[in-house]
């Protein structure tokens, strides 16, 4: 199979960027803000928005007080087609989510089943004022109403296709790539 490359390095920095800037413009700052990511890239790229965040914002609350991780792990639909899948720790921020505003944050969105479980998983742990999506990729080919207030690269794709994002702490190399 043939990879062809989308996105770089300096194109997910700047996405990040533009995403850290609208995030902070349509919620008025971020003092009542909490950024939680999606295990497992989109822990990672939540931090990188918290850290944005904060450097734009500098008088704002510090990125271990807005930044954590939200595991979705026994909400999924899919575990009896795959039940080996190590949960992640959830962890959130000391302030809390009750009456701010959430920003979960993932690498790819497609069916949005991963956000469903995602809401599902967030109604457990506390009631927030709003939820944002952010995503990186939005490929397409939604099975449930959801879709992200914030997106990096809008990539149509087929349903054969595959999207692959890799991150430096991770991968250790950072692009996104259309398998298939």
């Amino acid at each position: 199979m043939t990879a062809r490359t989308v996105l770089q390095k300096p194109d997910i920095t700047r996405a990040l960027t533009r995403i850290s800037h609208e995030i902070l413009e349509s919620d008025r700052g971020s003092d009542d803000l909490v950024v939680l990511g999606i295990p497992t890239r989109g822990v990672l790229l939540a931090r990188r928005i918290g850290e944005l965040i904060s450097s734009i914002e500098p008088s704002g609350p510090s990125v271990a007080d807005m930044v954590g991780s939200l595991d979705i792990t026994m909400y999924r639909d899919d575990l009896a087609r795959q039940p080996i899948r190590t949960p992640s720790p959830t962890r959130v921020p000391p302030r809390g989510i009750d009456g701010r505003t959430v920003v979960l944050v993932d690498d790819v969105l497609y069916s949005g089943r991963t956000i469903r479980a995602a809401l599902d998983a967030l109604q457990d742990i506390g009631r927030p004022r709003a939820v944002r999506l952010a995503v990186l990729v939005d490929r397409g080919h939604r099975e449930l109403p959801i879709r992200a207030d914030f997106v990096g690269k809008n990539l149509p794709t087929n349903r054969q296709e595959r999207i692959n994002v890799r991150l430096t702490e991770i991968d250790g190399a950072e692009d996104v790539t259309i398998e298939g």
